[in-house]
């Protein structure tokens, strides 16, 4: 898996929250965790799909 090893990063919209997700990055692919379970699964996207999903404005609902 080309996340081995990464450094995982902990949202910067997560403030002091225990509920957070974490983000890892490799040059091709985004990895995405529970930071309550390092250990659990990993969601995995392209790197650009990654950059499309964050660039997207907020939906209102």
């Amino acid at each position: 898996m080309e996340l081995i090893g990464a450094q995982w990063r902990k949202s910067s919209r997560s403030g002091s929250s225990d509920q957070c997700v974490e983000v890892a990055t490799s040059h091709r692919v985004v990895g995405v965790r529970d930071s309550k379970d390092p250990a659990g699964p990993v969601l995995s996207f392209e790197a650009y799909a990654w950059r499309v999903f964050v660039a997207a404005p907020p939906r209102r609902t």
